[in-house]
Protein backbone atom coordinates (compact mmCIF):
# COMPACT_ATOMS: atom_id res chain seq x y z
CA UNK A 1 0.00 0.00 0.00
CA UNK A 2 2.88 2.52 0.63
CA UNK A 3 2.71 3.18 -3.68
CA UNK A 4 -0.61 4.47 -2.60
CA UNK A 5 1.23 7.05 -0.20
CA UNK A 6 2.00 11.08 -1.12
CA UNK A 7 4.11 13.26 1.20
CA UNK A 8 2.77 16.88 1.48
CA UNK A 9 5.97 19.12 3.11
CA UNK A 10 5.60 22.22 4.11
CA UNK A 11 8.32 25.29 5.15
CA UNK A 12 9.79 28.55 5.39
CA UNK A 13 13.22 29.00 5.37
CA UNK A 14 13.82 25.59 7.64
CA UNK A 15 17.74 25.46 6.15
CA UNK A 16 19.43 22.50 6.91
CA UNK A 17 16.13 21.35 9.06
CA UNK A 18 14.64 21.22 5.75
CA UNK A 19 17.35 19.36 3.88
CA UNK A 20 16.98 16.45 6.58
CA UNK A 21 13.31 15.79 5.84
CA UNK A 22 13.92 16.02 2.20
CA UNK A 23 17.02 13.67 2.46
CA UNK A 24 14.92 11.40 4.86
CA UNK A 25 11.74 11.02 2.45
CA UNK A 26 14.16 10.78 -0.62
CA UNK A 27 15.78 7.58 1.64
CA UNK A 28 12.61 6.32 1.76
CA UNK A 29 11.52 6.15 -1.92
CA UNK A 30 8.51 8.05 -1.19
CA UNK A 31 6.47 9.83 -4.05
CA UNK A 32 5.21 11.61 -5.03
CA UNK A 33 6.98 14.29 -2.70
CA UNK A 34 4.86 17.90 -2.59
CA UNK A 35 6.97 20.83 -0.81
CA UNK A 36 4.86 23.81 -0.35
CA UNK A 37 7.15 26.67 0.14
CA UNK A 38 5.67 30.14 1.56
CA UNK A 39 8.22 32.08 0.56
CA UNK A 40 11.70 31.45 1.81
CA UNK A 41 14.66 33.28 1.48
CA UNK A 42 17.12 30.76 1.73
CA UNK A 43 17.94 27.78 -0.65
CA UNK A 44 14.54 25.63 0.50
CA UNK A 45 12.89 25.49 -3.14
CA UNK A 46 16.33 24.54 -4.91
CA UNK A 47 16.61 21.88 -1.99
CA UNK A 48 13.07 20.27 -2.67
CA UNK A 49 13.58 20.36 -6.60
CA UNK A 50 17.26 18.55 -6.00
CA UNK A 51 15.31 15.53 -4.32
CA UNK A 52 13.27 15.37 -7.27
CA UNK A 53 9.87 17.09 -5.30
CA UNK A 54 7.17 19.10 -7.09
CA UNK A 55 7.32 22.22 -5.51
CA UNK A 56 4.63 24.73 -5.12
CA UNK A 57 5.29 28.67 -4.58
CA UNK A 58 2.70 30.24 -2.61
CA UNK A 59 1.21 33.46 -3.74
CA UNK A 60 1.84 35.59 -0.36
CA UNK A 61 -0.60 38.11 -2.00
CA UNK A 62 -3.17 36.05 -0.03
CA UNK A 63 -3.21 35.61 3.87
CA UNK A 64 -0.46 32.96 4.57
CA UNK A 65 -1.76 30.43 6.89
CA UNK A 66 0.03 26.53 7.56
CA UNK A 67 -3.28 24.86 6.63
CA UNK A 68 -3.73 27.17 3.40
CA UNK A 69 -0.75 25.54 2.37
CA UNK A 70 -1.28 22.05 3.48
CA UNK A 71 -4.16 22.20 1.27
CA UNK A 72 -2.45 23.40 -1.63
CA UNK A 73 -0.48 20.51 -0.86
CA UNK A 74 -2.52 17.40 -0.66
CA UNK A 75 -4.43 18.88 -3.49
CA UNK A 76 -1.51 19.16 -5.93
CA UNK A 77 -0.61 15.48 -4.62
CA UNK A 78 -3.66 14.15 -5.97
CA UNK A 79 -3.79 16.17 -9.09
CA UNK A 80 0.51 14.26 -9.95
CA UNK A 81 -1.12 10.92 -7.79
CA UNK A 82 -5.11 10.65 -8.74
CA UNK A 83 -5.03 6.83 -7.16
CA UNK A 84 -3.42 8.58 -3.83
CA UNK A 85 -5.49 6.87 -0.92
CA UNK A 86 -3.13 8.04 2.05
CA UNK A 87 -1.35 11.55 2.40
CA UNK A 88 1.67 11.97 5.12
CA UNK A 89 1.58 15.73 6.57
CA UNK A 90 4.77 16.60 7.55
CA UNK A 91 6.07 20.24 8.92
CA UNK A 92 9.57 21.14 7.27
CA UNK A 93 11.57 21.15 10.51
CA UNK A 94 10.27 17.17 10.63
CA UNK A 95 12.39 13.85 10.07
CA UNK A 96 10.11 11.16 8.60
CA UNK A 97 11.40 8.08 10.85
CA UNK A 98 11.89 4.85 8.40
CA UNK A 99 9.26 2.49 9.62
CA UNK A 100 6.59 5.09 10.07
CA UNK A 101 4.77 4.84 7.00
CA UNK A 102 4.10 0.65 7.14
CA UNK A 103 3.70 1.00 10.79
CA UNK A 104 0.52 3.43 10.17
CA UNK A 105 -0.48 1.82 6.97
CA UNK A 106 -1.06 -1.33 9.21
CA UNK A 107 -3.44 0.44 11.61
CA UNK A 108 -5.04 1.66 8.47
CA UNK A 109 -5.59 -1.87 6.94
CA UNK A 110 -7.46 -2.85 10.72
CA UNK A 111 -9.66 0.05 11.13
CA UNK A 112 -11.41 1.19 7.88
CA UNK A 113 -12.74 3.97 9.80
CA UNK A 114 -9.92 5.38 10.91
CA UNK A 115 -8.55 8.99 9.46
CA UNK A 116 -5.68 9.51 10.73
CA UNK A 117 -2.50 7.80 12.16
CA UNK A 118 -0.17 9.32 14.55
CA UNK A 119 3.08 8.11 16.33
CA UNK A 120 5.43 9.40 18.58
CA UNK A 121 7.54 12.88 17.55
CA UNK A 122 10.27 13.19 19.68
CA UNK A 123 12.81 16.43 19.82
CA UNK A 124 15.72 16.02 17.88
CA UNK A 125 17.95 18.51 20.45
CA UNK A 126 15.60 17.32 23.67
CA UNK A 127 18.76 18.71 25.91
CA UNK A 128 19.44 21.87 24.22
CA UNK A 129 17.12 24.20 26.58
CA UNK A 130 14.52 23.35 28.82
CA UNK A 131 11.96 24.43 25.81
CA UNK A 132 12.86 22.00 24.00
CA UNK A 133 12.69 19.49 27.03
CA UNK A 134 9.06 20.76 27.70
CA UNK A 135 7.69 20.10 24.13
CA UNK A 136 9.38 16.36 23.41
CA UNK A 137 7.38 15.32 27.11
CA UNK A 138 4.83 17.21 25.54
CA UNK A 139 4.55 15.24 21.85
CA UNK A 140 4.36 12.49 24.47
CA UNK A 141 0.56 11.65 23.83
CA UNK A 142 -1.31 8.74 25.05
CA UNK A 143 -1.17 5.37 23.32
CA UNK A 144 -4.37 4.35 21.51
CA UNK A 145 -7.65 6.38 20.29
CA UNK A 146 -7.29 10.63 20.44
CA UNK A 147 -9.52 13.26 18.96
CA UNK A 148 -6.90 15.11 17.74
CA UNK A 149 -2.75 14.84 15.66
CA UNK A 150 -0.70 17.23 15.50
CA UNK A 151 1.43 18.47 11.99
CA UNK A 152 2.66 15.57 11.40
CA UNK A 153 0.64 12.64 10.77
CA UNK A 154 -0.73 10.12 7.77
CA UNK A 155 -4.25 10.79 7.04
CA UNK A 156 -6.89 8.51 4.80
CA UNK A 157 -7.69 10.44 1.52
CA UNK A 158 -11.27 9.73 1.69
CA UNK A 159 -11.76 11.32 5.58
CA UNK A 160 -9.42 14.86 4.33
CA UNK A 161 -11.79 15.18 1.33
CA UNK A 162 -15.06 14.24 3.22
CA UNK A 163 -14.58 17.57 5.26
CA UNK A 164 -12.94 19.90 2.70
CA UNK A 165 -9.46 19.86 4.02
CA UNK A 166 -8.39 22.01 6.71
CA UNK A 167 -9.93 25.26 7.46
CA UNK A 168 -7.23 28.48 5.97
CA UNK A 169 -8.64 31.27 7.81
CA UNK A 170 -6.86 29.57 11.19
CA UNK A 171 -3.64 30.81 12.09
CA UNK A 172 -3.08 28.08 14.87
CA UNK A 173 -4.87 24.63 15.83
CA UNK A 174 -6.00 23.63 12.13
CA UNK A 175 -5.11 20.22 12.45
CA UNK A 176 -7.39 19.90 15.98
CA UNK A 177 -9.90 21.67 14.18
CA UNK A 178 -10.56 19.41 11.32
CA UNK A 179 -9.72 16.42 12.94
CA UNK A 180 -13.38 17.50 15.05
CA UNK A 181 -15.22 18.14 11.86
CA UNK A 182 -13.95 14.03 10.79
CA UNK A 183 -14.93 12.97 14.23
CA UNK A 184 -18.34 14.55 13.49
CA UNK A 185 -18.85 12.85 10.52
CA UNK A 186 -17.90 9.10 12.31
CA UNK A 187 -13.67 9.17 11.32
CA UNK A 188 -12.00 8.38 14.27
CA UNK A 189 -8.15 9.39 15.03
CA UNK A 190 -5.22 6.97 16.62
CA UNK A 191 -1.90 7.43 18.23
CA UNK A 192 -0.01 4.33 17.41
CA UNK A 193 2.75 3.00 19.34
CA UNK A 194 5.02 3.72 16.66
CA UNK A 195 8.27 6.28 16.04
CA UNK A 196 7.05 8.81 13.36
CA UNK A 197 8.93 12.45 13.40
CA UNK A 198 12.13 13.78 14.68
CA UNK A 199 11.60 17.62 15.15
CA UNK A 200 14.11 20.30 15.41
CA UNK A 201 11.83 23.02 17.72
CA UNK A 202 14.76 24.83 18.10
CA UNK A 203 13.20 26.92 20.95
CA UNK A 204 16.10 28.73 22.99
CA UNK A 205 15.13 31.75 24.43
CA UNK A 206 12.04 32.45 26.97
CA UNK A 207 10.55 34.52 24.24
CA UNK A 208 10.15 32.34 22.01
CA UNK A 209 8.39 29.86 24.31
CA UNK A 210 6.27 32.37 25.02
CA UNK A 211 4.90 33.08 21.85
CA UNK A 212 3.67 29.63 21.25
CA UNK A 213 2.26 29.82 24.30
CA UNK A 214 0.03 32.79 23.09
CA UNK A 215 -0.31 31.03 19.72
CA UNK A 216 -2.20 28.39 21.89
CA UNK A 217 -4.45 30.43 24.23
CA UNK A 218 -5.63 31.85 20.20
CA UNK A 219 -5.86 28.46 19.06
CA UNK A 220 -8.42 27.84 22.36
CA UNK A 221 -10.12 30.48 21.99
CA UNK A 222 -11.22 30.78 18.15
CA UNK A 223 -11.88 26.99 18.23
CA UNK A 224 -14.03 27.17 21.30
CA UNK A 225 -15.63 30.41 18.96
CA UNK A 226 -16.28 28.61 16.32
CA UNK A 227 -17.19 24.73 17.66
CA UNK A 228 -17.96 25.64 20.85
CA UNK A 229 -21.76 24.78 20.90
CA UNK A 230 -21.08 21.63 19.55
CA UNK A 231 -22.04 18.53 21.79
CA UNK A 232 -18.64 17.98 22.61
CA UNK A 233 -18.15 21.60 23.89
CA UNK A 234 -14.97 22.10 21.48
CA UNK A 235 -11.68 23.29 23.24
CA UNK A 236 -14.41 25.39 25.72
CA UNK A 237 -12.93 24.15 28.97
CA UNK A 238 -9.36 24.82 27.63
CA UNK A 239 -10.32 28.63 26.54
CA UNK A 240 -11.94 28.90 29.89
CA UNK A 241 -9.19 27.59 31.46
CA UNK A 242 -6.57 30.31 29.84
CA UNK A 243 -8.91 32.99 30.72
CA UNK A 244 -9.39 31.86 34.35
CA UNK A 245 -6.23 31.42 35.60
CA UNK A 246 -4.52 33.86 32.65
CA UNK A 247 -6.55 37.08 33.82
CA UNK A 248 -9.69 37.02 35.96
CA UNK A 249 -8.04 35.70 38.87
CA UNK A 250 -5.34 38.10 39.04
CA UNK A 251 -8.38 40.78 37.77
CA UNK A 252 -10.27 39.70 40.79
CA UNK A 253 -7.42 40.28 43.11
CA UNK A 254 -6.63 42.89 42.07
CA UNK A 255 -9.54 44.96 42.13
CA UNK A 256 -11.00 43.88 45.49
CA UNK A 257 -7.80 44.94 47.02
CA UNK A 258 -7.90 48.40 45.83
CA UNK A 259 -11.94 48.59 46.57
CA UNK A 260 -12.32 46.29 49.59
CA UNK A 261 -9.33 44.73 51.65
CA UNK A 262 -5.47 44.07 50.58
CA UNK A 263 -5.75 41.13 52.13
CA UNK A 264 -8.04 40.15 48.55
CA UNK A 265 -4.29 39.38 47.28
CA UNK A 266 -3.88 36.54 49.21
CA UNK A 267 -5.59 35.31 46.38
CA UNK A 268 -2.81 35.48 43.99
CA UNK A 269 -1.27 32.54 46.30
CA UNK A 270 -3.32 30.01 44.19
CA UNK A 271 -0.54 29.81 41.51
CA UNK A 272 2.20 29.15 43.78
CA UNK A 273 -0.20 26.50 44.95
CA UNK A 274 -1.18 25.24 41.56
CA UNK A 275 2.42 24.59 40.68
CA UNK A 276 2.78 22.57 43.87
CA UNK A 277 0.03 20.62 42.47
CA UNK A 278 1.79 19.84 39.03
CA UNK A 279 4.29 18.72 40.77
CA UNK A 280 3.41 16.35 43.51
CA UNK A 281 -0.23 15.24 42.79
CA UNK A 282 0.57 14.63 38.80
CA UNK A 283 3.78 14.26 39.07
CA UNK A 284 5.74 17.00 36.63
CA UNK A 285 8.84 17.87 37.03
CA UNK A 286 9.38 21.43 38.36
CA UNK A 287 10.48 23.48 35.35
CA UNK A 288 6.94 21.90 33.92
CA UNK A 289 4.88 22.74 36.77
CA UNK A 290 6.46 26.05 36.91
CA UNK A 291 6.18 27.03 32.92
CA UNK A 292 2.45 25.54 32.37
CA UNK A 293 1.05 27.94 34.97
CA UNK A 294 2.84 30.79 33.74
CA UNK A 295 1.71 29.89 30.19
CA UNK A 296 -1.77 30.44 31.61
CA UNK A 297 -1.05 34.39 31.05
CA UNK A 298 0.36 33.62 27.61
CA UNK A 299 -2.44 31.94 26.54
CA UNK A 300 -4.86 34.63 27.92
CA UNK A 301 -3.18 36.84 26.04
CA UNK A 302 -3.41 34.81 22.97
CA UNK A 303 -7.56 34.96 23.90
CA UNK A 304 -7.68 38.38 24.08
CA UNK A 305 -5.80 39.41 20.57
CA UNK A 306 -8.38 36.47 18.79
CA UNK A 307 -11.31 38.27 20.21
CA UNK A 308 -10.07 41.74 20.13
CA UNK A 309 -9.26 41.63 16.05
CA UNK A 310 -12.55 39.40 15.52
CA UNK A 311 -14.93 42.36 17.30
CA UNK A 312 -13.26 45.26 15.53
CA UNK A 313 -12.43 43.40 11.88
CA UNK A 314 -8.66 43.05 11.98
CA UNK A 315 -7.08 40.88 9.66
CA UNK A 316 -5.78 37.40 12.04
CA UNK A 317 -1.67 37.64 11.92
CA UNK A 318 0.61 34.88 12.10
CA UNK A 319 2.17 34.55 15.76
CA UNK A 320 5.28 32.60 14.97
CA UNK A 321 7.68 31.69 17.66
CA UNK A 322 10.74 30.90 15.09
Amino acid sequence: MSDKVAVVAIGRNEGDRLVRALAALAAQNLSPIVYVDSNSTDTSVEEARKIGAHVIELDMSVPFTAARARNAGWQAALEIAPDTEFIQFLDGDCELVDGWIDAALAAFAAEPDLAVACGRRRERFPDASRWNRMIDREWNSPIGEAIACGGDALMRRAAVEAVGGYREDLIAGEEPEMCFRMREKGWRIRRIDAEMTLHDADLTEFGQWWKRATRAGHAFAEGAFIHGKSPERFWVRQARRSLTWGALIPIVAILAALVITSWALLLLLIYPVQVLRLRFQQGQPWEEAIFLTLAKFAEAKGAFRFHHRRLTGQRKTLIEYK
